[in-house]
């Protein structure tokens, strides 16, 4: 097994982290939340030589998912082999239902909507380059969000849970603020401190930093 390798590509008018991670010796990974330009990742995947043997989904808000049907396709036909979509957990359903509509509204044109090749729930193990990721169950900014951690490499991607700093938004009919600071306690203050993270949108961080700088957790904030 080889190093873990890790590429950002912020994609969307929203500047979100799509991440490659793959194993430098095989060259075999993943991309996570794959929002949009489309093009560009397909050329980032190019660039770095990976196969791509499945594309993650954090949450199914439009720039984090808008892209992951037709990033399927074009690499299952460069790859000739099928390349899956997981996650993410099922209660996000109606945003993947939703994501050709709402791209519309965003000027996103080439938006559409799917269904995953398999949810994924609390407790699911899965594989990224060689190594296991933890999948925890994080609502609050929407209902069916998803982390991955891999607590043995105190590494996770976190989505639009937590960030350098701040929280997800919850000013959505669904949001959750409760829910949310729920889960960042219960799931990721748990974690070691040197953990780093890459989240949604920003800089990484790590566990650490924000259980001692990050206004929406620091005690008596």
């Amino acid at each position: 097994m080889g190093q873990l390798k890790i590429a950002i590509e912020q994609v969307t008018p929203f500047q979100q982290n799509c991440a490659f991670i793959w194993d430098d010796e095989t060259l075999h990974g993943v991309v996570i939340d794959p929002g949009g330009d489309v093009d560009r990742l397909l050329e980032t995947a190019a660039a770095t030589g990976i196969t791509v043997d499945r594309i993650l989904l954090t949450h199914g808000h439009i720039d984090h998912a808008g892209g992951a049907a037709r990033l399927r396709d074009a690499l299952s036909a460069k790859q000739a082999a099928p390349v899956e979509i997981w996650g993410p957990d099922e209660r996000d359903r109606f945003l993947l239902d939703g994501l050709q509509v709402t791209g519309e509204g965003y000027g996103i044109t080439d938006a559409r909507a799917f269904l995953p090749d398999r949810w994924l729930a609390e407790g699911d193990r899965v594989e990224i380059a060689g190594h296991d990721f933890e999948v925890l169950h994080c609502p609050g900014h929407t209902p069916g969000h998803i982390v991955f951690v891999a607590r043995d490499l105190g590494f996770g991607i976190v989505g639009d849970v937590l960030f350098r700093g701040s929280v997800g938004r919850t000013d959505f009919p669904y949001g959750d603020s409760a829910a949310l600071l729920r889960s960042i306690r219960e799931k990721l203050m748990v974690l070691d401190d040197r953990t780093v993270f890459i989240c949604g949108h920003g800089a990484r961080s790590t566990i650490g930093t924000e259980r001692q700088t990050n206004p929406f957790l620091v005690e008596g904030a």
